[in-house]
C-alpha cells in the first residue's frame, strides 16, 4: 500500500477510484462488485492504519471510493443494457437478411450452388446486394444485383427485386423480357417509396440462364461486374458484347442489349460477384482482380463452397482490413 509508506498529503485513492470505474466498464457485474468491495475495504483498512478515519480527509477518501464503485456498477448495467439492445438489433437484421436472401439449395438440377453475403458494416449485417437462383421451365435462372445504397434503406428495393425475379422468371421465356420486368418493378417501388435522391436511384444487375442440359449460358448485363468462368485452371471474365445501362436508367435509351451466349462443359465453374469484390482495394489503391488471383486456379474438381472460400480469403489478403462496400458472391459448378 503506497499510502502507508508516503507522507499523509499524498494518497493513491484517485487510482483506486479509477480502478473501480474501469472494472465496471470491462468486467462482469459480479467482477465489478468484487473490485468495488475490495477497493472500499482496502481504503478503510489503510485509513484506519494511518489514523485517518477520525478526520474529514479519511472519510472523504472512503466516500470517494464508494462513489466510484457505485459509478462503475451503474456503468456496467448501462453497457449490459446497450449490449442487449445491440444483440436484438443484430437478430432482427439477420432475420431480415435471411428472409430477403435465403440460402440457395446446394444442388439445382445438375448444378452445384453456393452463395455468400458479407455486409461492409459488420454491425448492420444487411445491405443492398442481392442474388437468387431457381429452376424454371426455361432453364436455371440466376440473378445477382447491387441496389444503390446500403443498410436498411436498400431493403425495400432489394426485396422488390428478388420478389419480381422469383415470380417473373417462371413465366417469361426470354431473359431480356425478364430484365425489363425487373426494371418496371423497381420503378413502381421507387414511386411508392420516394427518397430525396430518387433521381439517382438505380440497380446494377446481371440476369443469366443455364439450359437444363447445362451446355449453354445466356447472360444479360445491366451495368454489373462481369461473371467469371473457371475452366482448366484458367479464369476468364465473360464480358458483355454490348453492355447495357443499370436497371432504373433504361429510359435513357430505347435500345436494349441482346443476351450473350457462352458454351459450358462439365467441370466448369461460374462465379458471379458484386462490386464489393471488384472494387476491393489494397493499401496502394489497386483494385482486386479475380483473374490474376492464382489462389483461385485449380486443376482438381472443386465445390462451389471451396471457390467462394478461396475468393473471400483472396480478398481479405488483398485488402488487409475492412472493406467499404457489401460483397455478394455466387458460385455454380457444372457437372
Amino acid at each position: 500500500m503506497g499510502d502507508a509508506t508516503t507522507p499523509v498529503p499524498y494518497t493513491g485513492v484517485p487510482l483506486i477510484a479509477t480502478a473501480c470505474v474501469l472494472a465496471g466498464a470491462t468486467l462482469t457485474f459480479r467482477g465489478a462488485l468484487c473490485v468495488g468491495v475490495f477497493a472500499l475495504g482496502a481504503t478503510v483498512l489503510v485509513d484506519w492504519h494511518l489514523g485517518l478515519l477520525s478526520s474529514p480527509m479519511g472519510w472523504a477518501e472512503v466516500l470517494n471510493v464508494l462513489l466510484a464503485a457505485l459509478i462503475g456498477l451503474d456503468l456496467n448495467r448501462m453497457l449490459a443494457r446497450h449490449d442487449r439492445h445491440l444483440a436484438a438489433a443484430r437478430s432482427v437484421a439477420e432475420t431480415m437478411q435471411r428472409a430477403v436472401l435465403p440460402t440457395p439449395p446446394p444442388h439445382i438440377m445438375s448444378l452445384g450452388v453456393a452463395a455468400r453475403y458479407e455486409a461492409a458494416d459488420a454491425e448492420a449485417r444487411i445491405g443492398g446486394d442481392a442474388y437468387a437462383i431457381q429452376d424454371t421451365p426455361y432453364g436455371v435462372r440466376i440473378l445477382i444485383g447491387d441496389v444503390r445504397g446500403k443498410g436498411l434503406g436498400a431493403v425495400s428495393a432489394t426485396s422488390t427485386l428478388i420478389g419480381a425475379f422469383r415470380e417473373s422468371a417462371h413465366y417469361l421465356p426470354d431473359i431480356g423480357e425478364l430484365a425489363l420486368r425487373l426494371e418496371h418493378a423497381l420503378e413502381r417501388d421507387s414511386a411508392q417509396h420516394p427518397h430525396d435522391d430518387q433521381v439517382e436511384e438505380f440497380t446494377t444487375a446481371l440476369i443469366a440462364e443455364i439450359d437444363h442440359r447445362s451446355r449453354t449460358l445466356q447472360v444479360i448485363n445491366r451495368g454489373h461486374p462481369d461473371p467469371y468462368l473457371i475452366r482448366g485452371g484458367r479464369i476468364t471474365a465473360l464480358t458483355a458484347t454490348t453492355p447495357d445501362l443499370p436497371l432504373g436508367m433504361g429510359d435513357l435509351t430505347a435500345q436494349r442489349a441482346e443476351a450473350d451466349h457462352f458454351p459450358l462443359f462439365p467441370g466448369d465453374v461460374l462465379l458471379f460477384v458484386t462490386d464489393g469484390v471488384t472494387e476491393a482495394r489494397n493499401h496502394h489503391g489497386t483494385f482486386y482482380d479475380p483473374v490474376t488471383d492464382l489462389h483461385l486456379l485449380t486443376t482438381e474438381p472443386t465445390t462451389p463452397t471451396a471457390v467462394l472460400d478461396e475468393l473471400a480469403n483472396g480478398i481479405h489478403r488483398w485488402t488487409g482490413g475492412p472493406r467499404d462496400d457489401d460483397m455478394a458472391t455466387l458460385a455454380i459448378t457444372v457437372t
